[in-house]
């Protein structure tokens, strides 16, 4: 079993739970992201804490131990129930997380010049978390979440992700 990712856009965490984890946060009455409307990509394993930060570090042409800011959990709604039991009604146990990216992140992405994603793919494909086979595929991820951040930027909107196990 493996976690997905999913990346879109979306002008505020209400929009952005009701595209991805159903209205006003019902996970019972979901739809996909694509029936929602949503502006988004499928990104398999690409994690957000991880993996989607160091391509903003390699953007940035900082060191990934240098990022000062990560993602925000929106749903299921913060904290989490420490020391209570967790049943299938509670939206802990769906399977589902909701993330916001921080807009320097889509900033950074959105700004990357077309002649730096070469260099930047070349140095996000050897990162030990994930295996993008060749550097053409690293290449295509990066020109991707440019472009969704390019999107997003222009319509006002914010980045999130939504993790599935």
């Amino acid at each position: 079993m493996g976690v997905l990712h999913d990346y879109f856009a979306a002008s505020d965490r209400a929009a952005a739970v009701d595209q991805a984890i159903g209205p006003g946060g019902d996970w019972l009455r979901g739809t996909s992201l694509a029936e929602a409307g949503a502006d988004w990509i499928d990104a398999k394993g690409l994690d957000p804490n991880v993996v989607v930060a160091q391509l903003v570090a390699h953007a940035e042409a900082v060191p990934f131990a240098d990022q000062a800011d990560e993602p925000e959990l929106v749903w299921p709604e913060p904290p989490y129930p420490q020391g209570e039991s967790i049943g299938p009604d509670s939206p802990w146990d769906t399977g589902l997380l909701l993330q916001q990216l921080p807009d320097r992140w889509r900033d950074v992405l959105a700004e990357l010049p077309e002649d730096a994603v070469a260099m930047v793919a070349m140095r996000w494909q050897e990162i030990d978390e994930v295996d993008f086979g060749d550097y053409r595929i690293a290449r295509e991820a990066v020109e991707t979440f440019t472009a969704l951040a390019r999107r997003a930027r222009t319509a006002g909107a914010h980045l999130y992700c939504r993790s599935s196990v």
